[in-house]
């Protein structure tokens, strides 16, 4: 694990949103297309805002989020929605977008379509998560139903159900995650440096980041 910290937030968004544009355009050099994989929530907001106006070849390069709640891009809490309106905008309105959720009650009735689609675009050329104070990452949590599944199984994708979690998930599985040509965790606070700190000394069941830390950098501000 590679740790970068930064003297404040608004700095490591704008110089991560650079890294992942450098990363997506060295990419691109060497194959026709690319996937770029991202979280949701609200703390990427500001490198999405930075790198959708970065003017690179986004016509090659195929978004997708490394986990989404099961709801409907409807709905406020749809990662979806987060993409639309502050990364597939500008010049990034071109990329192709690959979705982790389809019209259906649940993710297990749509689980091996999606699967099929995501299993085209590995490994994953750049990759961007986020970590909760829990330590979970994409939506693989400490005591979800499915987490021996998500962190040692060959599955690439997960419906996880977790305590706290409102809505089913779907989650890029940590095999997804551990192939990913370029990593990178992003963090704000001394609550989450906490947790990685902590997750460093965990295992994986305990502090699902922990699968994923080795060969992934880490940017950290305080606030």
């Amino acid at each position: 694990m590679k740790l970068v910290e930064y003297p404040d937030a608004e700095m490591m968004m704008m110089e991560l949103a650079d890294t992942l544009a450098g990363e997506i355009k060295t990419a691109l050099l060497m194959h026709d297309r690319v996937s770029l994989a991202v979280p949701g929530g609200t703390t990427p907001g500001p490198i999405f805002d930075s790198l959708c106006g970065v003017d690179l070849d986004w016509a090659n390069v195929h978004v997708m989020l490394t986990d989404e709640r099961w709801v409907p891009e409807s709905s406020e809490r749809s990662n979806t929605r987060l993409l639309r309106e502050r990364l597939l905008t500008n010049h990034a309105a071109a990329a192709t977008y690959i979705p982790l959720y389809a019209d259906a009650e649940t993710p297990e009735e749509k689980l091996p379509e999606l699967a099929a689609v995501v299993k085209d675009e590995l490994p994953i050329s750049v990759m961007l998560l986020g970590m909760g104070a829990d330590m979970h990452t994409a939506s693989i949590f400490p005591g979800a139903d499915q987490l021996d599944l998500a962190l040692h199984g060959d599955d690439l994708l997960v419906a996880m159900r977790a305590p706290g979690a409102p809505e089913p998930r779907i989650t890029l599985s940590a095999k997804v995650l551990k192939s990913a040509m370029n990593r990178h965790i992003v963090i704000v606070g001394g609550e989450k440096r906490d947790a990685l700190e902590r997750a460093r000394h965990l295992p994986p069941e305990q502090a699902p980041v922990a699968a994923i830390l080795n060969g992934t950098t880490v940017h950290w501000a305080e606030r």
